[in-house]
Parts: C-alpha cells; sequence; structure tokens
C-alpha cells in the first residue's frame, strides 16, 4: 500500500505578530501550486493549554476562508473536538463549508483531552466519548439530508433538519490510540475498546503525532481485525498520521536539531523537552525526516498530515524540495493501480464514502 496523499496544516496558531487571512490564504494557495493534495486545521478552544504557547484560530472559520482561495485542494480537520461543539450547530457549519467548497471538506473527529475545554462549555471530561458518539450518529444524518429524531443521553432532538444536503456520504476520519507516555501526558497509551469501535465505524484514523511507528502499528494490528469483524473493506478505509515538522536544509544534524528547538519552543512552549520531541516528531537532518515517514508508511500509513511551526510558505518550498520527491515513487505507484487510475479524479481515494457524480477535486498524483 502507498501514499494516498499528504497534506499540510494551515499555520492557524497566532504567536506574537497575530494571524491574517492574508497569510492563511497565501499558505493554502502555495500548498495548491506545489501539489499536496489538502490543508488541515486544528482546534484548540482555549489558550494556554500545558502543551502549546499560542493561541489558536477556530478550525471550521480558517476553512472556509481558505476554501474560497482555492479550487482542488481538501480541506480537513484534525481534530475537531467533538464534544464541545453542538452537534446540531456543528452540522450546520459543515453543511455551509460543505457547500462553499464543492464538498472538499474531510471531518477529522477526536474526544479531546484539556480539562479546562470541557468545564468552558458545561462538560465533563469523563462524557466526552459518549457524547462524541452521539454527536457523530446526530450528524451523518442531518448531512445527509435527513429530519432527525432522537433521544439520547446528552442529545433530544425531534423533527431536526438543517440542510443543505451533502450530495455524497460525508467523509469521518477518527483519531485516538498509543502515544509515547510522558509525565504530562492527559492520555494512557493505549487503544480503548470505545476507539476502536468509533474507528471501525468511521472511514479512516488518524495516528496520534506523539505515536512511534511501532505503537502506530500496534493499533493496526487491532484495527484491522475488526475492520474485517464488522465486514468492512480495507480499500476503502485511510490510515493517516499527523505530525510535526520543521525542516532545516542541512546535513549538519546538530545544527538541524538546534534550528528545529527554538522552532518547536516557539509553538509549543516548555511542558515537554525537546529530547521527547525528537522521539515522537519529525526532527533531524532532511534524510532523518525522510526516513522517519518512511517508516511510518512502511507499517501501514497511507495518508501523511504535517503541521508547520511557522508561517511562512517557506517551509512547504523546502518539503516540496527535500521530502516529496523521496516519497513520489511510492506515491504515484499507489494512484496509478487500479482500473480507475487513468481517468478518475479521485482514484487515490476509496470510492465507497465519495460520490462519483460530481467531478470533485483532484489530488496530486491523479494529474
Amino acid at each position: 500500500m502507498g501514499l494516498r496523499g499528504v497534506g499540510v496544516f494551515l499555520p492557524t496558531f497566532a504567536g506574537e505578530h497575530g494571524r491574517t487571512g492574508g497569510e492563511l490564504a497565501a499558505f493554502a494557495r502555495r500548498a495548491e501550486d506545489l501539489g499536496f493534495d489538502s490543508v488541515w486545521a486544528t482546534d484548540h478552544l482555549l489558550h494556554q493549554s500545558r502543551f502549546y504557547a499560542v493561541p489558536w484560530l477556530d478550525p471550521i472559520l480558517s476553512l472556509t476562508y481558505v476554501a474560497a482561495t482555492t479550487s482542488r485542494l481538501r480541506l480537513g480537520t484534525s481534530v475537531l473536538v467533538l464534544p464541545t461543539r453542538q452537534p446540531v450547530v456543528l452540522a450546520k457549519q459543515v453543511a455551509t463549508l460543505q457547500a462553499l467548497a464543492d464538498e472538499r471538506y474531510i471531518l477529522g473527529v477526536g474526544t479531546g483531552w484539556d480539562d479546562r475545554e470541557f468545564q468552558a462549555v458545561g462538560q465533563q471530561r469523563a462524557e466526552r466519548g459518549g457524547r462524541t458518539d452521539e454527536s457523530i450518529v446526530i450528524m451523518r444524518r442531518l448531512l445527509a439530508g435527513e429530519s432527525v429524531t432522537h433521544e439520547g443521553r446528552f442529545y433530544r432532538l425531534q423533527d431536526v433538519a438543517v440542510g443543505p444536503a451533502m450530495r455524497s456520504p460525508l467523509r469521518l476520519w477518527s483519531a485516538g490510540g498509543r502515544q509515547l507516555p510522558h509525565a504530562a501526558s492527559p492520555e494512557r497509551p493505549v487503544l480503548a475498546p470505545a476507539v476502536l469501535r468509533r474507528i471501525v465505524a468511521s472511514d479512516g484514523w488518524i495516528a496520534r503525532p506523539t505515536s512511534l511507528p511501532s505503537q502506530i502499528a500496534e493499533d493496526l494490528a487491532e484495527i484491522r481485525p475488526a475492520l474485517a469483524a464488522a465486514g468492512r473493506d480495507l480499500s476503502t478505509f485511510t490510515v493517516a498520521h499527523e505530525n510535526f515538522l520543521h525542516l532545516v536544509p542541512t546535513e549538519d544534524r546538530r545544527q538541524a536539531l538546534a534550528e528545529q528547538q527554538l522552532a518547536y519552543a516557539a509553538i509549543m512552549g516548555g511542558g515537554r523537552p525537546f529530547e521527547y520531541f525528537e522521539q515522537v516528531y519529525l526532527t533531524g537532518t532532511p534524510q532523518e525526516i525522510v526516513d522517519k515517514l518512511r517508516a511510518r508508511m512502511a507499517i501501514g500509513v497511507e495518508y501523511l498530515i504535517l503541521h508547520t511551526l511557522e508561517p511562512s510558505t517557506a517551509q512547504l518550498d523546502l518539503w516540496a524540495e527535500h521530502v516529496l520527491p523521496h516519497l513520489e515513487g511510492l506515491w504515484r505507484r499507489s494512484c496509478s493501480t487500479g482500473p480507475a487510475a487513468s481517468s478518475s479524479p479521485r482514484s487515490c481515494w476509496p470510492t465507497s464514502s465519495a460520490s462519483t457524480s460530481s467531478p470533485g477535486p483532484r489530488s496530486r498524483c491523479s494529474t
């Protein structure tokens, strides 16, 4: 199995000089010009978390903004903290984004981890899994155009419809799984049974950025049999992984690490040591970074989503020069196989969850 695509995160963090719509639009357009498959936004409701030194823009609003300045890029959230959002309101926002962006949006979801965020919206962290599962059921039905009556533990609806209905089924990827433990980590390094069930019911899985390749492999050893037991076609399921990358174009490892340490500290603060980042994130020389990506692909990662640590498009240019060419053979090979490869604009993607009646956006490898 080769790569289905490489996406990049928008620089939705607001540093010392803030963040402007023009910066996000320029970043997205450059990603599109360079042939990346998608742009993503992360979700952090509150400032001053233990892991980030900067506030973040709202992901749905940010993606809607850049949707107007791009035509091919898919758009995604990784991940939207689903339990902190009211599902009917969120369904309306997603329906609007999908209508304006020609249904380019991938809804990547997770349960969240920051206790302060749950408290701020009047919830409890212990309820996050149940709220997430109910929200997924409700949103899938609303976005399909149904009038929904729902009697659940957390949400009760009577004949609710939002519209406009999507032309094709919602593409939903769930996050979770093992990660390298650290004293500051709010999660245990396990793939919980409830998380596994949610992943199996989704269209894809987003492995944690703090998960080692060996841990991703452990998770997949549980996910794949569970998908098969559920009667799922594994070719219609996407295995994705997000990670952080600040590329320094030098083979001097000490210089690369020194610059990377500064870049990580500017965004993530001092909640975790750089030595931890070296273990889980994409650090080192360009060749070391390529090797780390290939290690993840070797155990089954099919889709890469890369976080930038600076708003400049210069990082995109460096990735396109020093990283993508070394993945190109695997990328093109994975996209050129199969009966639809020469004609379908979605030939790098599973077809079961997307309508074939609309041409939709093209990926890098289907051009």
